[in-house]
């Protein structure tokens, strides 16, 4: 068996560089490195537990030591929404707020919205100024507007 390991590791190889190559998102390469790992390790007739061990241990330790800065630096197209964009803007209720009867509507940038409390038992009446704490679904999550750490 220990001469057929060192091919085992090559096709375990090939297999996760072909899956990280259909993905292209970090997803196999740190397990690719440690069956390079391994395959040395099979090359030089150690122990198939040894092989084993070795590639949990690289495949764990390229993954601790790399992944982060791989997930800094890589996934730097983070697209916020327009939705996103209303987070932290003031709306106004335009249908009475209560979450327990399930009503309530704001208007924002002259669009209609259907919106809750961030507190489930405020209610806020039509032509109070709220502030977007959140966008929950289609749903507006609002608050009353703080000032000085004062909610009014």
């Amino acid at each position: 068996m220990p001469e057929n390991m060192v091919l085992i590791w090559a096709v375990t190889i090939a297999v996760l560089l072909f899956i990280e190559a259909l993905t292209q998102g970090l997803t196999t390469i740190w397990f690719a490195a440690g069956g390079v790992a391994a395959l040395l390790t099979a090359a030089l007739g150690l122990d198939l537990w040894i092989q084993i061990g070795v590639f949990a241990g690289v495949s764990l330790l390229m993954l601790l030591l790399t992944r982060p800065i791989a997930v800094r630096y890589l996934n730097t197209k983070v697209v916020h929404t327009n939705a996103d964009s209303l987070i932290g803007k003031e709306a106004v209720v335009i249908e009475r707020i209560d979450n327990i009867q399930g009503t309530g509507a704001a208007r924002i940038e002259g669009k209609e919205w259907t919106a809750r409390s961030v507190r489930p038992e405020q209610t806020i009446e039509a032509g109070e100024i709220v502030m977007v704490r959140s966008i929950e679904g289609v749903k507006l999550m609002v608050g009353r507007r703080i000032y000085e750490d004062q909610e009014v």
